[in-house]
């Protein structure tokens, strides 16, 4: 159950008219001040879960950018883990002499075995920093180069014991569309004998031949009858570089969602979902990426430590709020319990296989207790 803050409210007064305990809200909430709530702030209220409830796969990105892997993200991965079919590493680079770039996993292999979540092998076409086009054609180009490639990626899932192989080549041009499916083909037929499925990661379509280079080499039915599953990227409408904008806004993404299983069985798709948003500084000028990216809970943090009322697009389905720095106006758009239900619907609305998290670095509690009141989450190992 979902309660949104109103002036004059406590958590005394919530959880008295609830029936529940302030202890309780804030744990299910993790709130981290208890004792000052916003207007038009979010709380997940304590639900038996219906023992009925839909039953889904869940997957969530892990990215770090450091040597190491943070604590911090083993500790989130140790918390969440009871509620994800799936974690995934983010990346393995592929290179062009066929072998990959090195990934240090630290122990996020044995805190996601240790809460039966299923490992997976993210395999990409980034080159120095950025998707490359022309290091995935020269894959595409040559058959023994991708024997090397599938080679090594089938060695580094079984010395991770992980279950999934996931290729996220993106910014694929046209005349590479075939070639990509013939890829994956490939892949398959060499991943599924040693176990593993395969599954790759799409750009948010809404038709067949939609011009762009994000989206070109992405032929959804040939993808959706090779692979296993496939994550489908909704969010970036809001990016650093655009302007002030919900960043998964609820119409956009039922539009992909509902053209993609049009061409991909239901059962096979993973709503790709945020769990972050951006802080944008105002005016807006174009060309100049300014918004910096922010968890759910920092942007509740932000609202209160600069006393700003949250308010709810009904159309984006999704809340917001601006405050002031050094004499700068900001505008925050984010995610709550209230956005996250929307999509939660969407996905059983189209009764899609689930829902894919980029990435687990960002907090976002509530997203988490709703989860488990809405949905039981398959575990495959």
């Amino acid at each position: 159950m979902i309660y949104v803050v109103k002036q004059g409210d406590s958590l005394y007064k919530i959880a008295r008219d609830y029936n529940t305990t302030v202890a309780t809200i804030v744990a299910l909430n993790e709130l981290s001040n208890p004792d000052v709530l916003v207007v038009g702030q979010t709380l997940v209220l304590p639900e038996t879960p219906n023992p009925n409830r839909k039953a889904i796969a869940t997957n969530a990105y892990v990215e770090w950018y450091t040597n190491e892997v943070p604590a911090r993200l083993s500790q989130e991965l140790s918390k969440r883990g009871p509620l994800l079919t799936y974690m995934m590493p983010f990346a393995y680079e592929v290179k062009r002499d066929g072998t990959l770039t090195s990934l240090n996993w630290g122990d996020l292999e044995e805190v996601a075995a240790a809460n039966r979540t299923a490992s997976a092998v993210v395999l990409t076409n980034i080159e120095n920093g950025a998707f490359s086009d022309t290091l995935a054609h020269e894959i595409f180009m040559d058959t023994n180069l991708q024997d090397l490639i599938i080679g090594a990626a089938i060695k580094e899932a079984k010395q991770h014991n992980a279950k999934d192989i996931h290729v996220d080549f993106e910014y694929l041009p046209p005349e590479d569309k075939e070639k990509y499916v013939d890829f994956l083909k490939r892949l398959a037929s060499k991943a599924h004998p040693e176990g593993l499925t395969i599954s790759a990661a799409l750009a948010p379509k809404t038709s067949a031949n939609q011009p762009g280079k994000w989206y070109e080499g992405h032929d959804y039915k040939a993808i959706g009858e090779v692979v296993d599953f496939v994550v489908i990227m909704t969010y970036e409408w809001g990016y650093s570089g655009g302007p002030p904008m919900a960043v998964s806004p609820i119409t956009p993404v039922t539009q992909v969602l509902e053209y993609a299983v049009k061409d991909i069985p239901a059962n096979k798709i993973m709503m790709g979902q945020n769990l972050y948003g951006y802080d944008w500084k105002l005016p807006y000028k174009v060309g100049n990426p300014n918004a910096v990216a922010v968890s759910a809970q920092y942007a509740i943090d932000l609202a209160r430590q600069n006393n700003a009322a949250i308010s709810y697009d009904e159309v984006a389905q999704a809340p917001f709020f601006h405050y002031w720095k050094d004499g700068v106006e900001h505008v925050v758009w984010f995610e709550d319990a209230r956005s996250i239900e929307a999509k939660f619907k969407l996905l059983q609305r189209l009764g899609l296989k689930g829902i894919a998290y980029w990435h687990l670095g960002f907090s976002f509690p509530q997203n988490w207790a709703l989860l488990q009141q809405m949905f039981h989450v398959e575990h495959i190992v």
